[in-house]
């Protein structure tokens, strides 16, 4: 009987163990493999050259500014998103008259896929199709090329990634916000808290696992930026928006070297995986 449960809970973890393996582990294993080797993509394994691709990385010239770019975008995308979606979350959590459409119209634009949103947005930011420029011109003021500077470019991304993906985080804050007991805010205010300080003392010490969850998938998605910019931008102006991940696109499909791209995907890998143990140790820190 013991043998039999026991052979039905492998089986039941089967298709689940066989997906893992062939989609997660396999390819991890043949990225590595890469990264140990001469890769062209038109060649195939040329053999074994550890460690020229690891230490070819940092003299391509375009690494440190990718990983640059790529962290000043993280940092303006995390605050930005997660300041917007906790308001949203507070404009919506009391239930009243109309809070169900606010809800469903800020959540909306997350159906959109990423791509889709980019390209609807490349149109709103033509000078040819876009209704901005003509709106501005109507308006007396002069025409803004929105992808043609680096700043420009840069913002005109965070606009994006801003609008498409605030209502999601907005409804993990909210199920945070309506996990916490109203009995909580009643007793404050009976010690005399007044909003401010229920906020900041009631709420926010509440909130941390959402807030949580809401910062690792928000600096892990930035870290990985590649759609929005390869649609937008296509790392332009002068290479001042490309990102570690286009960089890698870069060396694999443009300068056909999957070993050197395997290398940076794998530092990368790395990386994330520091970033994000570090995040969850210190929010199980603040939580104890």
């Amino acid at each position: 009987m013991r043998y039999s449960r026991k052979l039905a809970g492998a089986l039941y973890a089967a298709p689940v163990a066989v997906f893992v393996l062939v989609f997660f582990v396999a390819p991890l294993l043949l990225v590595g493999r890469m990264s140990a080797s001469d890769w062209p993509l038109l060649a195939g394994d040329l053999g074994i050259n550890m460690p020229d691709n690891y230490a070819g990385i940092a003299d391509n010239p375009l690494f440190w500014p990718a990983v640059g770019f790529t962290l000043k975008y993280t940092g303006i995308v995390v605050v930005l998103l997660i300041g917007l979606s906790l308001l949203l979350a507070l404009i919506v959590a009391d239930r009243r008259k109309g809070t169900g459409f606010f809800r469903t119209a800020y959540f909306l634009p997350t159906t959109l896929g990423l791509a889709s949103a980019s390209l609807l947005f490349f149109g709103f930011y033509s000078p040819a199709i876009g209704p901005l420029d003509p709106l501005l011109e109507a308006l007396g003021a002069d025409p803004v090329s929105w992808l043609g500077t680096p700043t420009a470019a840069l913002w005109s991304t965070v606009v994006l990634i801003v609008w498409k993906f605030a209502g999601f985080f907005m409804i993990i804050l909210l199920v945070g916000l309506q996990s916490i007991p109203p009995d909580v805010y009643e007793a404050a205010r009976l010690d005399g808290a007044n909003r401010w300080q229920s906020f900041r003392h009631v709420t926010v010490p509440l909130l941390r696992p959402a807030l949580g969850l809401v910062l690792i998938l928000s600096v892990t998605g930035s870290l990985l930026a590649f759609d929005q910019f390869f649609i937008l931008t296509k790392g332009g102006p002068d290479n001042s928006t490309v990102t570690v991940v286009q960089l890698i696109y870069r060396e694999a499909f443009q300068r056909f070297d999957l070993g050197a791209a395997a290398a940076i995907s794998v530092v990368v890998l790395a990386a994330l995986v520091v970033i994000n143990i570090g995040q969850l140790r210190a929010l199980r820190k603040d939580h104890q």
